[in-house]
Formats: structure tokens, C-alpha cells, sequence
């Protein structure tokens, strides 16, 4: 196969692979949404976490709108709210716990309050009457008139501050005389003097649509009823009422019951759809290793002015799980966490028609599963991408373009720069020596003395094969190409009596376990078996060791390479995130292929952690943190004294290949090697070669161009002279601007696009 043919114009209805049951189930490991600690432990659902923020940043008005969503009158709440959120805050478990009732009363004094003008509500046609006074009826009346329902409470006192007194006795004067005021300024009817018995209770029935009760009346009115614990509807009466035992709990019967009498007014039934009410458990992770074991701020007798609970406040870490927005350079550049953005991927893969938007962040993840690692609950955003991307492929709607060179490349690797030879000498061997694709393409001298000394050192004949081992294939969602891939590898080793496989990769080596019955090694374990060649030797100078994405989870492949850097002589330092919370250099997954910007931030993630030189034991590693500017060496060239030097342009990649294929079947087989040589001479300017690499067009995509240019002679010459030409190679058309050069062509400009051009006669 030379070449990948593009998807067809119309999209093929096939069935989905990925079910929305496994999703869900993925999603759910995902705790970025669930409620902090203290909100979760708040019967009445106070985002805690935003007040505090808030109030820390001096934002007191902001704050007492939050606080008012669950408090109609925030001063009695504050005052005499058990805070059970306090008992759950997590800085108690490094010191003390945040004063979030201290800082709420705070909120509540020197909040300005918001005010919603009546003339801008739309009132609720049914109408509500409360009977009684206590701290529940209040609450309620406030929570339904924030509702926007007609409200009348009828009680027995003589006036707005009798009722007040009757239901919040605890409050102290100032307290009292503000919310005396906010009560007055509520659209809330009060009707005093009321002889609250039964004939009274008969009258309004008929005047109202819903009927309430604190719990001594309901008593009065009802006393056969059976008593309640929390909240009863009557239905036969159609009353709401409750009992309830302290502040914190008149005001949570007092928000159940609004919702009751919400439904009622809708005719529902009260008893269904209610959603989750109460405090919950909170799945949330927040990591306390940077948490300051500050004590609080001391309280003064009359509370928290308005610096104190700013202060306060203030040392709220605002619990987050971000672990793995911290670590990964992917999450971090879509700033969305795992489960959104895994919900969002798998919304695309349903599009049968039209655009796919999500088709860029799905090809962007380097599928190396450091989120995994670093998440408290294994969330795989690599097993979402992967499948995705298998599941766009084989519905025909994942376009070719993001991953189309790298596979090209894959094909090249797997065809015209295949070898797979056994040692001079044996039929069958018991070794193979299986160094990977990069490592041909970045270091050939390296793997050719790699291999020599394999085979000088190792009894029984090593095999060597260059090529791909199939891993772009399974990145890029071909599970045909993938198949393919691993029945030719399978078919030479069955040639070959299936050797030991020594993988110079630990990309490859995860790769080759796939396959059914195979044998593998690495080469560092057999280097520290056998011992270092002679010669070998670390830099003179700290290196920091980078754990490549193909060993994560594989701690005896980690701790192998750091014994082979010991024995070299390195000093290594140590990164903050190594091992198994390595983060990926940018090539795994086709992330470098298929959003340059994401792969470029993920190299700088991996760089940031050292100012040293980088050691590797992945060639792409090496190439990437190189290409980036910063020394990079991969331990086999300290094995064996080979410097790769500067990181080759994708054509140098593809000559070196096939320079290392040819050289060795001359050195070692004997073997002529037809290359092919133009007869002219071809040079390219610095800006050609910047544009070729950043596009990834081919020296011999430009030779194909000027190949078809000598044989038609078609170009267009533009304004200063230049010809530009072009030709259709695979799914591109290739555009190349040059000058004549003597006897050959200096090519100035290169690119290329996806749409075919027609020539039209006449």
C-alpha cells in the first residue's frame, strides 16, 4: 500500500463503537464537578467555597448574593447556624479548620444587600398564607416570597417586631433591628392580632391556594394528626407544615417545604422529582501537600470587622481537584477537565452529518496516560481519545490530514526502508535486535553500533529488523493498518524460529506485547546483563533522567535505565514529576503531528522541570527536547560514544533510514544497494527547508514537482521571475517556487493543500 486513501465526500451510517453506558461510566470517575467539602456538608447547598473567594477578595456584596440564595434573612442564619461545614473543612486536617461561620456573619453585616425591584418580578398567580410564628414559618415566608409568590403570614402578635421577637429570639439588638428592616422591605404581608383556631383556618382555606403552619398550629388545628419529624403535607387538607429543631434546620424545612408548596402550586405530586436534598458525601480530591498550617485568625468578642474576615477568608486553599490540569500541558491548553472534555469528544463522534469541532483536542492527546497516574480516580482521557478516534475512523469520518504524514511515514518505514535480516552466518537466531523506527530515523549510528555489538557479545545469532512497530497505526485509530502491521512482524519472526526480541523502544516493546506468544526484552536489560560496551561513558555534567511515556507503569523498566546511567558514571537529577508522572515530550500519540501548539507546550512541560541537559531512552524524546534547543542525549549514545547531533527535517529522517538499510547490507550482508541519483543539481533556500519541515513536505514531494515540470514544462512564472509548479502526490497537490541554478534548481518556497486543480482545454 503506497499510499492512504483519503475518506469519501459523504459520511458512511455505521454503528457507533463507543455505547454511551461506557462513557457515563468514565465520566463519573471524574470529580472536577463535585461540591467542596463544606458545601457538601450544607443542607442548604451554600457555594462556600465562591463565598469565601468573595469575602477574601473584599467583595462583600458579591459575597451576601451568594449567601442570600440560601438565607432570606442571613443574619438570623449566621447567628445561629451549627456549621457543620466547619467540621469538614480540610485545612483541619493540616491545622485549623476555616471560621466559615464567623466570616458568614461577617458577609451578612457589611454585605450590601441586593435588591430586586418589585415592579421587575413577575408574581406567581396562586397565593400562599402562613400561619404562626416561629423561626421555620419565617423562613419559609422569606423563601417563598423570593419565589415570587403572594404572600400573607397570619400570626398573633401586635406587630412586625413582636413577630420577630417570636421567631428569632437569639438575635442581639443590631441584628435584630436589621433584619427588622429587611423583613419590612420584603413583599411579605403580615396580618396581626389573628386568632389562629379552627374556624379561622376554615375561613382562609377558601382564600388561598396554599395553606402553611408552624408546628404549634398545625397541633391546634390537628391535634389527632401524628407528629412529624421534619416536614408534613396534609393532604386531605392540604397544609404544609414542620417541625424542626434548631437554626440550621428551621431553614432547610423551611427550603423543603417551599419546594413543596412549589409543586402543589404546579398541581405535582410533592413526593416526586424532588432532586438531591440535604447534605451528600463529596467524592472531591484536593491535595493538601501545599495547604499552610495557618491557624485562624483570632475572633473578636463582637465578631470579624470587615479586614478580620477578608483575612479569614482568605486561607481557604478553594478546594479543587486539578491534578490533572496541573500535570498535563493537553487538559491545561482546552482548559476543561477530563470529564467535560470527555463528554464533548464523545458528542462528536455521534455527528453522522456536518462539522466535527472536537476532531482537533480528540488528535491532540499524546495518548500516553499520565492523567491516569496522577488522577486519585484512574480517569483515562487516553482510553476516550483512542476510541474515539477508532470509532471516527471506521465510520469513515475522521479526516485524513492530522495523522496522513505520520502513517505515510509509517508505510515508508514498513516498506522501502524495511530490513529484517538474520546475522551472518544463521538461519534462524535466537535474538532480534528491534531498535524502532526513530531511532533509525534520528541516530543510525547509533543502532548500527548497537546491533554490532549485539552480535558480537550475544551467542546463538541476533536477527535485526528495521521498521515500524505498528504504534503510529494504533495512535492514529487504523486498526486496519495496525493488523497489517503486526502480521508482518509476526510473519518475520516465524522465519526467523521467533527469536528473543530485543526492543531498543519502550514504545515498541509495549507495542510488540500485543502480539500473541512473543518474546521480548529490552536492550537496557541486556546491556545490564552483559555489561557496557567498551568505551562507554555519561556526560561530565548533571543530566536530568525524562521516564519515557512507553515505561509508565513499568517501574523495572525505570529502574533499569537508572542502573545503566549509574554504571555510565551520570549524575542524574531527579525532576519533580518523573517516573510513572512523567509528562509526554509532544510526540506520542501524533500529538506533533496533529496540533503543533499543544505538542509545542507539552516539550516545555517536560523542560521546565530542569535547567540540565536531558537524558533519554526514547528517540523521540531526544529529537524533541533537541529541536527545542536544549541538549538531549539518549542513553544508548552514551553506551556507545555516537552523538546524533543536531535533530534532523523530516526528509533527513527518511534518508537516514534508508542510508542506515543500505549501509548495512553492504557492510554486513554483502549487498549492492540501488540508489537513485538525479542528474541535475538541487539545493533549497533556509526559508524552503523552514517551510518544508513546519508543513512536512518531502525532498521528495519537491522532486516529484520538478520531475513532472521537466517532462511538461508547465509553471507559472511570477512577478520576480520565479516558476512556480506543481503535482498531485497521494491526497495533496504540491506546490513548489524555484529558479533555474546552472544545471540544476534552487527551490525558494514550498507548500502544499488538499484540493485537486483541473485543467480545463480551450
Amino acid at each position: 500500500m503506497s499510499q492512504i486513501q483519503e475518506r469519501g465526500s459523504t459520511h458512511v451510517y455505521k454503528v457507533n463503537k463507543i455505547s454511551k453506558e461506557e462513557m457515563d461510566s468514565m465520566v463519573a470517575r471524574c470529580v472536577y464537578e463535585q461540591p467542596p467539602f463544606c458545601s457538601a456538608a450544607c443542607p442548604l447547598k451554600l457555594d462556600t467555597r465562591a463565598m469565601l473567594k468573595a469575602a477574601a477578595e473584599g467583595d462583600f456584596k458579591k459575597a451576601l448574593q451568594l449567601y442570600e440564595k440560601i438565607a432570606p434573612f442571613p443574619l438570623i442564619l449566621s447567628a445561629g447556624c451549627e456549621a457543620p461545614c466547619e467540621a469538614k473543612c480540610r485545612l483541619g486536617e493540616v491545622g485549623e479548620s476555616v471560621a466559615i461561620r464567623a466570616v458568614e456573619r461577617a458577609v451578612a453585616r457589611f454585605g450590601e444587600q441586593s435588591r430586586l425591584g418589585g415592579i421587575f418580578r413577575s408574581k406567581k398567580r396562586k397565593t400562599a398564607a402562613i400561619l404562626g410564628a416561629d423561626l421555620f414559618t419565617l423562613l419559609l415566608a422569606g423563601e417563598l416570597e423570593k419565589k415570587a409568590y403572594p404572600v400573607t403570614v397570619f400570626c398573633e402578635q401586635e406587630g412586625y417586631e413582636d413577630y420577630l421577637r417570636a421567631c428569632a429570639p437569639f438575635l442581639d439588638e443590631e441584628s435584630f433591628a436589621l433584619e427588622l428592616k429587611r423583613l419590612r422591605e420584603k413583599d411579605i404581608q403580615l396580618e396581626c392580632n389573628c386568632r389562629l383556631d379552627e374556624a379561622f383556618y376554615a375561613d382562609k382555606q377558601s382564600a388561598f391556594d396554599l395553606l402553611c403552619a408552624s408546628d404549634a398550629v398545625r397541633a391546634k388545628l390537628f391535634p389527632e394528626a401524628e407528629p412529624v419529624a421534619e416536614l408534613m403535607f396534609c393532604e386531605q387538607e392540604r397544609l404544609v407544615s414542620g417541625k424542626t429543631e434548631g437554626v440550621l434546620g428551621a431553614a432547610f424545612g423551611a427550603k423543603k417545604a417551599a419546594l413543596t408548596v412549589d409543586r402543589l402550586a404546579q398541581n405535582l405530586d410533592p413526593r416526586n422529582t424532588r432532586g438531591s436534598e440535604g447534605a451528600v458525601e463529596s467524592r472531591l480530591y484536593t491535595a493538601l501537600g501545599e495547604a499552610k498550617a495557618l491557624r485562624r485568625v483570632p475572633l473578636p468578642e463582637g465578631g470579624y470587622d470587615a479586614e478580620g474576615a477578608a483575612a479569614e477568608a482568605g486561607r481557604c486553599i478553594q478546594c479543587h481537584c486539578e491534578e490533572c490540569l496541573k500535570s498535563c500541558a493537553y487538559l491545561k491548553h482546552y482548559k476543561k477537565h477530563p470529564g467535560l472534555l470527555a463528554k464533548e469528544i464523545y458528542n462528536n463522534t455521534q455527528i453522522i452529518m456536518g462539522d466535527h469541532p472536537l476532531n482537533k483536542p480528540m488528535n491532540a492527546c499524546s495518548l500516553c496516560g499520565q492523567c491516569t497516574v496522577v488522577c486519585p480516580n484512574d480517569f483515562d482521557m487516553a482510553q476516550v481519545c483512542a476510541a474515539a478516534r477508532r470509532n471516527m475512523v471506521s465510520t469513515d469520518k475522521m479526516p485524513l490530514a492530522p495523522h496522513e504524514f505520520a502513517l505515510m511515514d509509517m508505510l515508508f518505514s514498513n516498506g522501502e526502508a524495511f530490513l529484517c535480516r538474520s546475522q551472518p552466518g544463521y538461519t534462524q537466531c535466537k535474538y532480534l535486535f528491534f531498535p524502532g523506527c526513530q531511532a533509525a530515523a534520528i541516530a543510525p549510528e547509533t543502532v548500527k553500533a548497537a546491533y554490532l555489538d549485539l552480535c558480537e557479545r550475544l551467542e546463538g545469532g541476533v536477527a535485526l529488523l528495521l521498521g515500524c512497530c505498528g504504534a503510529i497505526g494504533d495512535w492514529a485509530g487504523r486498526e486496519e493498518l495496525s493488523g497489517q502491521t503486526r502480521e508482518l512482524i509476526d510473519r518475520e519472526l516465524a522465519k526467523l524460529g521467533d527469536p528473543l526480541v530485543i526492543a531498543g523502544c519502550p514504545t515498541c516493546k509495549k507495542e510488540l506485547q500485543g502480539h500473541e506468544g512473543l518474546r521480548l526484552t529490552g536492550i537496557w536489560d541486556v546491556l545490564r546483563q552483559i555489561g557496557l560496551p567498551e568505551g562507554a561513558k555519561g556526560l561530565d555534567r548533571p543530566m536530568a533522567l525524562h521516564d519515557a511515556c512507553g515505561a509508565r507503569g513499568n517501574a523495572e523498566t525505570q529502574q533499569a535505565i537508572r542502573d545503566l546511567a549509574q554504571s555510565l558514571g551520570c549524575t542524574l537529577v531527579e525532576t519533580e514529576d518523573s517516573g510513572d508522572r512523567s509528562p509526554c515530550c509532544g510526540y506520542g500519540g501524533l500529538t506533533a503531528y496533529a496540533s503543533r501548539e499543544v505538542a509545542g507546550e507539552m516539550t516545555e512541560k517536560c523542560l521546565e522541570r530542569s535547567e540540565a541537559p536531558y537524558l533519554s531512552y526514547c528517540m523521540a524524546c531526544r529529537d524533541r527536547f533537541a529541536r527545542q534547543g536544549r541538549e538531549s542525549r539518549h542513553i544508548l549514545e552514551l553506551c556507545y560514544g555516537t552523538d546524533a547531533g543536531s535533530p534532523p527535517d523530516i526528509s533527513e529522517k527518511r534518508r537516514n533510514r534508508l542510508r542506515l538499510k543500505n549501509e548495512l547490507l553492504q557492510d554486513i550482508w554483502q549487498e549492492e544497494a540501488m540508489e537513485k541519483k538525479l542528474d541535475y543539481s538541487l539545493a533549497f533556500t533556509d526559508e524552503a527547508r523552514r517551510m518544508m519541515d513546519e508543513r512536512m513536505i518531502l525532498i521528495e514531494d519537491v522532486i516529484a514537482v520538478l520531475e513532472d515540470f521537466r517532462v511538461s514544462g508547465e509553471a507559472i512564472e511570477d512577478e520576480d521571475g520565479l516558476l512556480v509548479a506543481r503535482r498531485r502526490v497521494g491526497n495533496a497537490t504540491f506546490w513548489v517556487k524555484f529558479s533555474r541554478a546552472g544545471e540544476g534548481y534552487l527551490v525558494q518556497r514550498a507548500w502544499s493543500h488538499r484540493m485537486h486543480v483541473v485543467k480545463r482545454e480551450g
